[in-house]
């Protein structure tokens, strides 16, 4: 995880995504890794997930994207 990210709130958007999974017992089938920096961090956090990027990510963004692509893929 980028430093600039991290420090503009990946660290709670972190603790939403595992909390998530856990909720709903996906840890096992879910991949959660940190990447480098993007390069934009005037417009972090950022958050990627199925290949699909986001940028300006707080905690209440990251749990809608969650459940939007949990929804999409049937884990909802």
């Amino acid at each position: 995880m980028g430093s600039s990210c991290f420090a503009r709130g990946n660290k709670q958007n972190l603790h939403v995504v595992r909390e998530f999974l856990r909720e709903r017992g996906l840890e096992a089938r879910v991949v959660v890794r940190g990447g480098l920096c993007h390069g934009r961090c005037s417009l972090g956090p950022h958050l990627i997930i199925d290949g699909h990027a986001y940028e300006q990510v707080d905690p209440n963004a990251c749990l809608d994207l969650l459940r939007r692509h949990a929804e999409s893929e049937g884990a909802g």
